[in-house]
């Protein structure tokens, strides 16, 4: 069984016996406090892909995605004007998006990406903002009993202290002059409920706590009002949650006596990283987003990545030259699944991963698209005439694919490795042997002018030159001629001793460029 199903089946048999016929709510929860990275996506990805899995059993499922937006701006990232330090305190809602933004406020500018991205990905959710359901005073009777039992989330937090509170108080208000959250609440009148505050800006008022909506409950009482308000069932979370005195931890000890409801099931979500990068943080900018993943990549492959891994297991994304090998490892199981060859887990993770996401009419490997639109600067023509000889008709049968490989060549790969043909023959003086095994690949390149008979050809000439037949085993000795004859032909193609697979490139060339930069 695969994990998502494994965990399906845990959510629908908890959610029947805690509200019988009711939809099923699974969650997720994201700060945009800065962007929104590929390590984040995981937290969406996961339950969404629990709650498409109950979906596609029959049942209704919300996935819901609380927007933390109502959350205190806590620190300017890099890259960002200093001046911005004036807002520290406000919520993300309140302080202005970063210069240049079209966006209305800091929140929305960091939600737009990842809102894009979920609808590329073809996860959909019901959005909930933090700072609407605050300052509309849906959450007032939590926000009251929360500070009626103040006492004993005091008691909570105090297992996990090392110093003592004088008086606790779950709740903050957000300052009706400055609007931050530099405030101290003073007094607190439960029969009232008037709440006396002071703000660091001098600031100070008495407001009564049943009508203001102006503040919000602290974050480990927050998150366990939240799960008793919505009915959560499911809602994972990473690493920082789940060690003692988390939110996640003391969240489980508050949520039954305070709010009168239990914690979801929900599991801890290990690191996603980035090949060649050091640990995400949206704070410090920089790292790539989920929009960025899908300018180089097909969104099935995206979800697949996320798919196919227990949310236990760290894994990474590729933005290097590692990708090439992950769309191989991509391709390979499609076509194992389309023979009837695949594992029941890796059905099922490719079936999660293709959704009802359109995919590529005509997939050729992702490494040979990047290759040709490296060579061929992108020009559109010469990529027809390339991609015609492998079967292709127009461009679109290669879409969307051959545009992620154009991208991640334009963005991704660096300069030193980009690949220049020869503008005239190289003057590079050649032994006997190295000429008659030129000869022999320029008399072949009209007879095996094609992907497959290319490959027979350069692999052939080594071979034929030691006297085997072209079906001959591979011997250390014949793998040495090949490697010295493969760097001759790129010598003279792209003057370096590497370069893309060699049939790709002479595709690329041409046959009538290859005889001109070959023929010695």
């Amino acid at each position: 069984m695969d994990w998502v199903s494994k965990f399906a089946d845990e959510v629908m048999a908890e959610a029947e016996r805690r509200a019988p016929g009711k939809p099923i709510v699974c969650a997720s929860g994201l700060s945009p406090s800065g962007p929104i990275h590929l390590g984040n996506l995981r937290e969406v990805m996961t339950p969404h892909l629990v709650a498409d899995e109950i979906r596609r059993r029959g049942h209704d499922c919300v996935h819901l995605l609380s927007w933390d937006d109502y959350d205190r701006f806590r620190k300017v990232p890099a890259g960002i004007d200093p001046s911005w330090e004036q807002h520290i305190g406000k919520p993300y809602t309140s302080v202005p998006a970063p210069p240049g933004s079209e966006h209305p406020n800091w929140a929305e500018h960091f939600k737009a990406p990842l809102v894009d991205a979920l609808d590329e990905l073809g996860i959909e959710v019901r959005a909930i903002s933090q700072t609407e359901m605050y300052t509309s005073g849906a959450y007032r009777e939590q926000i009251l009993r929360a500070m009626a039992r103040r006492h004993e989330i005091n008691e909570v937090l105090a297992q996990y202290r090392t110093a003592e509170v004088a008086e606790y108080y779950p709740y903050r208000p957000y300052c009706t002059e400055c609007e931050r959250d530099l405030t101290r609440v003073t007094a607190y009148d439960e029969e009232s409920t008037e709440l006396a505050y002071t703000c660091a800006c001098g600031f100070g008022e008495t407001v009564r706590l049943a009508s203001f909506d102006h503040g919000k409950l602290v974050w480990k009482a927050d998150w366990p009002m939240r799960w008793a308000y919505e009915g959560v069932v499911f809602e994972p979370s990473g690493a920082d949650h789940h060690s003692p005195g988390s939110a996640w931890v003391v969240g489980g000890q508050i949520v039954g006596p305070v709010f009168g409801a239990e914690r979801p099931i929900g599991p801890m979500y290990a690191f996603v990283g980035i090949t060649g990068m050091s640990k995400m943080s949206s704070s410090k900018g920089g790292v790539p987003i989920p929009s960025e993943a899908l300018e180089i990549m097909e969104a099935p492959l995206l979800r697949w990545l996320y798919a196919r891994r227990r949310p236990n297991q760290s894994f990474n994304v590729a933005f290097d030259q590692e990708i090439h090998r992950i769309y191989d490892e991509w391709d390979a199981l499609g076509r194992k699944i389309a023979e009837g060859r695949g594992l029941p887990a890796d059905e099922a993770a490719h079936s999660r991963a293709v959704h009802t996401l359109p995919l590529t009419e005509k997939a050729l490997p992702y490494r040979m698209l990047a290759s040709i639109a490296d060579i061929t600067t992108g020009d559109q023509e010469q990529l027809l005439r390339i991609l015609r000889d492998m079967g292709v008709s127009t461009l679109d049968e290669a879409r969307p694919r051959l545009d992620k490989a154009q991208r991640w060549v334009a963005t991704q790969l660096p300069a030193d490795d980009r690949t220049r043909v020869l503008p005239q023959p190289s003057d590079e003086p050649l032994s006997d042997e190295q000429r008659e095994s030129l000869r022999m690949l320029v008399e072949g390149l009209d007879t095996h002018w094609s992907l497959d008979g290319l490959t027979t050809l350069v692999y052939g000439v080594p071979k034929l030159q030691a006297g085997l037949p072209l079906d001959a085993p591979a011997t250390p000795e014949l793998k040495t001629a090949q490697r010295e004859f493969f760097a001759l032909v790129y010598r003279l193609l792209v003057g370096k001793e590497t370069g893309p697979r060699l049939p790709t490139l002479l595709l690329a060339v041409g046959v009538e460029r290859a005889r001109k930069l070959l023929s010695r």
